[in-house]
């Protein structure tokens, strides 16, 4: 019995896949916003571009985590795009789409970004294992209306520590760190005159 349990608790170094796709909502699409907005794939600006983190394991040995199907850079991108489809400035639907660099030459709003930071650190301890999550990335918005551009720098992080461990705890604390930037992004900029502007109460600061 205590051979198996140490056994478990030590890593072998093996690569685990995270889902962090969500299904968007349904909406009406007589209630998008007539703005055209596309989004780029964000670059991938990580230091580590192998992995989104490591668990340590209490025995010794680790286990890799990584993004299921998608680069992280790609899964932010089209996070992004579906959650401004869904509910994204004053909480309204966005006509929102992906588009490859240099293509959307009809948009009215141009996003681009960078990913400095989306990882992972788990440690396990007895009777405990601490997950840490954290977060960095730019956002560069182009504006065709009168050529300017808004540049927003997004940071964020979450820590948790849980008793029973699953990695279910890991994709679920990596998207919600994902979910507080793209809320922050969305407060911290507005839609005025088909332009992304920053917010008012962040040019009176």
């Amino acid at each position: 019995m205590m051979a198996t349990m140490l056994a478990g608790c030590r890593g072998t170094g093996e690569m685990r896949y995270l889902d962090l796709r969500e299904k968007p909502p349904m909406v009406q699409v007589t209630d998008i916003e007539p703005v055209k907005i596309a989004i780029e794939p964000f670059e991938d600006r990580r230091a580590d571009k192998s992995r989104v983190g490591t668990r340590t394991h209490l025995w010794g040995g680790t286990t890799q985590f990584d993004v299921l199907g998608d680069r992280p850079a790609g899964a932010i991108t089209h996070r992004l795009a579906d959650r401004l489809r869904t509910r994204g400035w004053r909480d309204r639907v966005w006509n929102v789409r992906v588009a490859p660099a240099g293509s959307a030459t009809d948009a009215d709003i141009v996003i681009s970004g960078q990913v400095q930071d989306f990882s992972t650190t788990v440690k396990s301890r007895v009777f405990s294992t601490v997950i840490d999550t954290t977060s960095r990335f730019t956002i560069q918005a182009r504006n065709l209306a009168d050529r300017s551009t808004t540049i927003r720098t997004i940071e964020g992080g979450r820590s948790r520590t849980v008793f029973w461990f699953n990695e279910d705890d890991v994709r679920e604390q990596l998207a919600a760190t994902l979910k507080d930037g793209l809320d922050r992004l969305i407060s911290d900029t507005t839609i005025e005159s088909k332009a992304l502007r920053p917010a008012r109460r962040l040019l009176q600061e």
